[in-house]
């Protein structure tokens, strides 16, 4: 008799086993900086994030999704405390976000150690796209280096002979001048790396580059950076002499405050809110509805791809998380419309991808914007896909 009931009672717990597994609800980390002057970008990404789950009845898989939101405060080594907590305490199923490759280095190892999938929403420090690549690290953006090469395409194609590079001086700075040094084909006439982030007076770095005389200068700097950097290429008279290229220094978020600064500098960009496909108009649309008086960034559009990346995965796997094989292969099919149209991932998990020129103009009411203007590269692979070992 006992053996009977301890049978029947393995056959309910079997039974109920793929039901329990199912009541579970998917908890997601969100890394990223909420605070201090830098946070606009943050919130933007957030907001987008919410977006996307609005879209998907905050639902994925048929299951509820709890966000954690955590602030990394704009230093690494809280970004690795707060991804160490969601890893440990919170026990998150995925964690995306960060903003920034210092962070994200930091951070990184803690979720490939545990096995949790971390899919960057912005940073891709190159030191994941080569020999360091995981099968539980994806990316939602780009490789650092493809958008400055873009730009170095772009030169190219302007007949630029000679150019001088600035950015600041940490992992994502170095990437974006590497970036454009490897595609540019004139000759590069200096480099300056500056103090990150506390510097914002680029006065001896423009003098500088105002001494060599190049045809062009290119320059990357994020957030409020890149408000105090046009304004000061302006201010030294540089803004009618020296053409400027950029990746990353124009985008929504610093545009209302660049405003006529903005105007005849072309970036290169792989989402602009223009795009034609149905998911982006949708996004885009939903976007100034739900937040009146605010506009979707690139850093939205990427973490508005990585909340319908996680879904489609969790969809595939039909909420059964446990098989971290099968996760991964549903990752890498990205079966999900993204707002930048086709998306693929290489063999290193970060997208193949086109990217465009952008430049920013005046729309019917006056506002500044930013428009696509041509397709600079299609199918882009970054450069360090070789050195991955995975397949």
């Amino acid at each position: 008799m006992r053996k009977t009931l301890l049978a029947a009672s393995a056959a309910l717990l079997l039974a109920a086993g793929p039901a329990a597994a199912q009541q579970k609800t998917i908890k997601i980390g969100f890394v990223s900086t909420f605070s201090g002057p830098v946070a606009v970008i943050g919130n933007n990404m957030r907001d987008s994030f919410e977006l996307a789950l609005d879209h998907l009845g905050r639902k994925m898989g048929g299951l509820p999704v709890e966000v954690i939101y955590e602030d990394d405060g704009f230093k690494p080594e809280v970004g690795k405390q707060k991804t160490d907590k969601l890893i440990e305490s919170d026990k998150v199923d995925f964690l995306t976000g960060y903003i920034w490759s210092n962070v994200l280095l930091a951070s990184v190892k803690s979720a490939l150690d545990s096995k949790t999938f971390i899919i960057s929403a912005n940073a891709g420090p190159h030191q994941l796209a080569g020999e360091g690549c995981s099968p539980f690290f994806f990316s939602a953006s780009w490789q650092n280096d493809q958008t400055p090469q873009a730009v170095g395409h772009y030169m190219n194609q302007k007949g630029v002979k000679t150019v001088f590079l600035i950015g600041p001086n940490y992992a994502a700075g170095k990437d974006m001048l590497a970036g454009v040094a490897a595609t540019f084909k004139g000759k590069i006439v200096g480099e300056e790396l500056t103090t990150w982030p506390a510097q914002l007076d680029f006065s001896a770095e423009l003098a500088k580059a105002k001494a060599a005389n190049p045809d062009a200068i290119f320059v990357f700097y994020p957030g409020r950076a890149g408000v105090q950097f046009l304004t000061q290429y302006a201010q030294a008279g540089l803004k009618d002499k020296i053409p400027l290229y950029t990746a990353f220094t124009i985008d929504e978020l610093s545009l209302p405050l660049q405003k006529e600064l903005a105007l005849g500098v072309p970036g290169a960009q792989q989402w602009v809110n223009d795009l034609p496909n149905e998911a982006n108009k949708r996004f885009v649309a939903d976007f100034e509805k739900k937040y009146p008086g605010k506009k979707p960034s690139f850093y939205g559009a990427q973490s508005y791809d990585a909340a319908m990346l996680i879904a489609s995965a969790v969809a595939a796997t039909k909420g059964d998380l446990s098989n971290k094989t099968a996760v991964q292969k549903a990752l890498e099919k990205a079966d999900f419309k993204s707002v930048r149209g086709d998306f693929k991932f290489n063999n290193n998990h970060f997208p193949i991808q086109a990217f465009y020129l952008q430049d920013v103009v005046k729309d019917a009411k006056g506002d500044f914007v930013l428009k696509t203007i041509a397709t600079i590269v299609k199918d882009n692979q970054d450069a360090y896909h070789g050195k991955c070992p995975m397949k």
